[in-house]
């Protein structure tokens, strides 16, 4: 081999480690790009970001959110799919269950002299992030947890995680990066009952504790935003059998007395337990029922059942106890702690389309064939469709909880 024949053999090694070192640089900073990248993905929701309330997200003053009328609007509703949220149980998901329309989802509640805010799923955990919110109540309000579950779940990035826990009587969903969790607490009375077991209780015997809640407290007393309900489990008969004081002295109540000493009790543990500075309290009035069709549509003998609209003009269904609708404001007004009233009774009962009629559960079953055959008997004018009705109660929900923060 020749001088230069070695000479050239050395400039093309020298090139193929020059380009094989480059490479491997090349590589390495590559690796940790994507490492770099990667990271920034996983903790860009861990710093802290101040929510900007725009002027058209504000409640303007003198406006009752809860007075208005529903709109159709098939453009923007519902806010979001069925099948899009896993966390939905069987007693919502209508659809999924058979019912043939969804008219249901497409109605927006639209206060007289404002708009609300658009739910925005990202501000709302932004609100929550190191705080817990909690739902307290029955399967009503439990199907308002799970409609804020999924308006929450689905704005959030496919690269946020999230996750649901079953831990009875509680329903825990969490937003790691936001440190934040949505909950849902079984308590159908509020006070302490023999119902208190979240799958294992029956309406059909009741006895509450009138002058107790401390079992459920443990669990409310860290929560940072409380959002309460009670109310149908009360209404099954017109008395209830309670004890206040002695275990062993139990007594027939009317269901109004009943009702308003359970509310005292609770109330008396608000003043006393809650700190207005860092804790929010909400209270939920009455879910309507349309047990009745002759209500709205005179001569007829149904239900909610079929129905597909909802009522036009000014109604109060039966369904709806003013005495106890009294308690509540009357209770409430006495306490020293601010207690915000969501009053979701008016609206909501406009809405005999929005029942799950006979497209959801039966004592954790779906109905049969048969029972679907027959819904003047088997129809369930009590809960809910989601996406639907409950959807509206979180989105007035989110303006006052964005209003404070604006305020704050």
């Amino acid at each position: 081999m020749t001088m230069q024949q070695h000479r050239r053999m050395d400039v093309l090694f020298r090139l193929a480690l020059v380009s094989v070192l480059a490479l491997g640089a090349a590589r390495v900073t590559l690796d940790n790009l994507r490492k770099n990248l990667g990271e920034t993905r996983s903790h860009k929701y861990t710093i802290q970001v101040p929510i900007e309330v725009s002027e058209e997200e504000a409640i303007e003053d003198g406006c009752n959110v809860f007075e208005g009328k529903w709109v159709r609007d098939n453009a923007s509703y519902p806010l979001y799919r069925e099948d899009s949220c896993p966390f939905l149980v069987k007693q919502t998901t209508c659809l999924k269950n058979g019912r043939p329309d969804s008219f249901y989802q497409n109605w927006r509640w639209r206060p007289h002299a404002c708009n609300l805010p658009r739910f925005d799923g990202l501000k709302l955990i932004e609100i929550l992030r190191d705080k817990r919110l909690m739902f307290v109540g029955d399967s009503v309000q439990r199907g308002m947890f799970e409609s804020m579950v999924c308006l929450v779940q689905y704005a959030l990035p496919n690269d946020v995680k999230r996750s649901l826990q079953r831990i009875p009587p509680r329903k825990i969903f969490k937003v790691e990066e936001f440190n934040a969790s949505i909950e849902y607490y079984w308590a159908p009375f509020i006070i302490e009952s023999i119902s208190d077991h979240a799958t294992n209780h029956t309406v059909l015997k009741r006895l509450v504790k009138l002058d107790s809640v401390a079992k459920h407290s443990k669990e409310w007393e860290g929560a940072d935003i409380l959002i309460f309900a009670s109310y149908v489990w009360w209404m099954y008969k017109p008395t209830i059998n309670a004890t206040f004081g002695s275990l062993d002295n139990i007594q027939e109540y009317n269901v109004t007395t009943a009702y308003r000493l359970a509310l005292e009790t609770w109330a008396n543990w608000i003043d006393s337990s809650i700190n207005p500075r860092t804790q929010k309290i909400f209270f939920v009035t009455m879910s309507p029922t349309h047990l009745w069709s002759w209500e709205w549509k005179p001569g007829t003998d149904g239900n909610c059942f079929n129905e597909t609209h909802p009522i036009e003009g000014s109604y109060w269904g039966t369904g709806s106890n003013l005495d106890i609708m009294g308690i509540v404001e009357d209770v409430l007004g006495r306490l020293k702690v601010k207690v915000n009233v969501l009053n979701i009774t008016q609206l909501s009962e406009f809405r005999k389309d929005g029942h799950t009629s006979v497209y959801g559960e039966r004592k954790g079953k779906l109905l049969t064939k048969e029972q679907r055959a027959d819904p003047k008997n088997f129809a369930d004018c009590i809960h809910w469709c989601l996406p639907g009705v409950p959807d509206t109660w979180n989105e007035i929900l989110y303006a006052l909880l964005l209003q404070d923060y604006r305020a704050g």
